[in-house]
């Protein structure tokens, strides 16, 4: 258990975690407080909003609609994975749920297989005391995609509370598996979401998918390396023969030895060749005066 964040913690951990954050109005204020507590927080849980258009979602999760009233949620994530924040405190957006499944992501307990915490029948706890909520904009007809920056953000939204309370995935769910009457999120399963968080809670926040640099091929390669891989390599090994009955102390310093004794001797040669140039024109220029 633990005490929720306040709103400038829970904003630090976000923008820590690489979140783009849209405060919407009086967000920090706007809640459901009056209606019963919030708190202690024991996991998040991640639902859609069967809605299209941004502005308009944004619109119906603060404000909710006639039968219940906003906010619906603590912060939309739209389909540009942008995370619109509209309230902080008690939202309307668990309901009622499985007491086991609460004490199943309390302990963090479920299995690794299917890697979901078992559901039963009952309805009574109240989730919205209990839980973060973000609703995520997506029809939900098995047809509207889940763009990559949008799933990115849900991600790095769930690790950034479990970093900030040290938390596991396992307390990630879905609105399907906190009441058996939901089936939210849809379009993706909620294992493959917690392996996701699990996987980026391994690494600084400040980490991003892919963008780790290449292994240096120098890496820890040194000097004595390269002069062995160039100098001692099939390409500079003696001719055939030569080492077993001509030179028995061929080495690989010779090869430099020799071949600089070969620029040397063809650098004075070309000056020779130069004089002997300017002294045929200077022969050929007094014959044409005379």
């Amino acid at each position: 258990m633990a005490a929720p964040l306040s709103a400038s913690a829970v904003l630090k951990a976000l923008r820590a975690e690489g979140v783009r954050v849209v405060e919407v109005g009086n967000w920090r204020t706007h809640n459901r407080d009056s209606r019963g507590p919030w708190g202690p927080v024991n996991g998040s849980i991640v639902h859609h909003t069967v809605t299209k258009g941004t502005a308009a979602t944004v619109a119906m999760v603060r404000d909710g609609y006639a039968d219940l009233p906003g906010p619906l949620c603590h912060g939309m994530i739209a389909k540009d994975g942008r995370v619109h924040m509209v309230g902080w405190g008690r939202t309307n957006h668990a309901g009622g749920g499985d007491p086991r499944v609460l004490d199943q992501v309390v302990a963090e307990s479920y299995g690794t297989a299917p890697s979901k915490p078992t559901r039963g029948n009952s309805n009574g706890v109240d989730g919205n005391a209990r839980f973060y909520g973000w609703e995520c904009e997506n029809l939900s007809d098995g047809k509207d995609p889940w763009p990559k920056a949008q799933y990115d953000a849900i991600v790095r939204v769930q690790a950034a509370l479990c970093r900030a309370h040290k938390w596991s995935a396992k307390s990630v769910i879905g609105h399907l598996e906190w009441s058996n009457d939901k089936v939210d999120p849809r379009g993706f399963t909620m294992p493959k979401l917690r392996a996701d968080v699990s996987e980026r809670l391994k690494h600084p926040a400040s980490w991003n998918p892919g963008s780790d640099q290449e292994e240096d091929p120098m890496a820890g390669i040194t000097k004595r390396d390269i002069y062995d891989a160039v100098w001692r390599s099939d390409l500079m090994t003696p001719p055939e023969g030569r080492a077993a009955s001509g030179n028995p102390t061929w080495a690989p310093e010779s090869v430099l030895r020799n071949a600089a004794s070969y620029a040397i001797r063809a650098e004075a040669a070309a000056v020779r060749v130069e004089a002997a140039a300017a002294r045929i024109e200077a022969a050929l220029a007094g014959a044409v005066d005379h």
